[in-house]
């Protein structure tokens, strides 16, 4: 029993490791946070958004949605406005600028994830992300 629990201990240890070097690799090669990217990602997909239903949307919490969209708005990768039929509520679209960004970092991306799993056969690459689905459908369970 001691052994499997060591075993186990080692998993959780390497995807927390990998986590970190991934995140870290991944922010330096496209040269923001993979939360920022999640947010341009988003706004990629739409017209423009609330900033609430854009909150929901990339699982991050209000104030560091608020502060992310103000300095993406500062360097002009993104446009803020109220909404004219709710004050209340603040409407976001990507810029002209920010679109041609997120496209080089789709680039940046793609080249990334190629690299990282560049020894991987297909089949692999398919059974990885099978039993990562089942650790993440078991994590959600805890």
């Amino acid at each position: 029993m001691t052994n499997s629990c060591s075993t186990e201990a080692s998993i959780l240890y390497k995807l927390h490791c990998l986590n970190k070097q991934i995140s870290s690799k991944f922010e330096s090669c496209i040269g923001m946070s993979q939360s920022r990217h999640d947010i341009l990602q988003q706004l990629y997909q739409v017209d423009e958004i609330s900033q609430t239903a854009l909150q929901k949307k990339v699982n991050i919490d209000s104030a560091a949605v608020t502060r992310h969209l103000k300095q993406l708005e500062a360097v002009g990768m993104i446009l803020r406005r109220k909404n004219p039929e709710d004050n209340r509520f603040t409407l976001v679209c990507l810029s002209d600028y920010g679109r041609k960004e997120i496209i080089s970092y789709q680039a940046e991306k793609a080249r990334f994830v190629t690299l990282m799993l560049k020894d991987f056969k297909e089949d692999e690459r398919q059974e990885l992300i099978d039993m990562l689905t089942r650790i993440q459908n078991n994590v959600s369970q805890v």
